[in-house]
């Protein structure tokens, strides 16, 4: 019997792929040392049985993590890709929950993200206004990177910077730029109203406002305006693009003073410490 079975060519074959960690069971197959589990298995195949490597678990393990490890590598190149066509100034991409201090406007913020898929949905925006360097651009910009890192593709700029690509361009091309914004799931317009106060530049930042609106996307605007002169603009331009905001933005006031000014002293008596612990 035993003679019969080390002439087997199937156990013969199997013997020359035993490698370390690999041991032959009962049934002629090569098994895995360490999960005890076969590494062949036998089919039918015209007619004939055979005898074809398969994978133990400790193989489809591995298999899995390594595939879960280049899913990882292609969404941290695809969030880099996104970052970089979302957030083109290098500082901003630095504002995020984890640089924050705990504060209503950062729950806030939080909660915006958590329940992203709803803000979409309904086309939920939100405007941001209060005085100058009370934290409405950290706030926006936290928003836009925690939702970068998500995979949501975010634009943040402002209208400055809109205007200034638009210098050169025909109609059409100007039109095709403005609704490649509609690429990205959220627009953030930052500092709305410290751009140019003419007719043209007025009449490009209703455009860009208004196919948005078409394309029922979200829209998250920061401002120094208040809202008395929002809601109460000085003349008709004004009032066409504040009223599209006010239809596709919830207006937050953020309270507090300007962080810039602290900020600022701060490092002044830091220079003042060090100047003169020279003498």
């Amino acid at each position: 019997m035993n003679s019969a079975l080390s002439a087997s060519p199937d156990l013969s074959s199997s013997r020359k792929l035993l490698k370390e960690g690999r041991y032959l069971g009962y049934n002629g197959l090569i098994f895995c040392q360490k999960c005890r589990a076969p590494l062949q298995h036998r089919i039918t195949f015209g007619g004939k049985e055979r005898i074809v490597p398969c994978l133990c678990r400790c193989q489809k393990e591995e298999l899995e993590q390594q595939e879960q490890l280049i899913k990882e590598q292609e969404q941290m190149l695809y969030v880099r890709r996104l970052k970089a066509a979302g957030i083109q100034e290098r500082h901003l991409q630095d504002w995020t929950f984890a640089a924050a201090a705990d504060s209503p406007g950062i729950q806030m913020a939080k909660q915006y993200v958590e329940n992203w898929k709803m803000a979409k949905e309904k086309n939920l925006g939100l405007l941001f206004w209060g005085d100058v360097g009370t934290g409405k651009s950290f706030l926006a910009a936290c928003i836009a990177n925690a939702l970068l890192e998500k995979g949501v593709p975010v634009l943040m700029t402002n209208f400055s910077k809109i205007l200034n690509q638009m210098g050169a361009m025909y109609s059409d091309e100007r039109y095709r730029y403005i609704t490649s914004f509609n690429l990205f799931s959220l627009l953030v317009i930052d500092d709305l109203g410290i751009e140019r106060n003419t007719e043209y530049a007025l009449e490009q930042v209703y455009a860009v406002i208004d196919e948005r609106y078409k394309a029922g996307l979200p829209l998250i605007i920061t401002t120094n305006q208040t809202i008395r002169q929002i809601r109460n603009p000085e003349d008709v331009s004004h009032a066409r693009i504040y009223s599209r905001v006010l239809e596709m933005c919830t207006p937050i006031h953020i309270p507090g003073h300007d962080r810039r000014t602290a900020i600022g002293k701060s490092k002044q008596e830091l220079v003042k410490e060090i100047i003169f612990s020279m003498f």
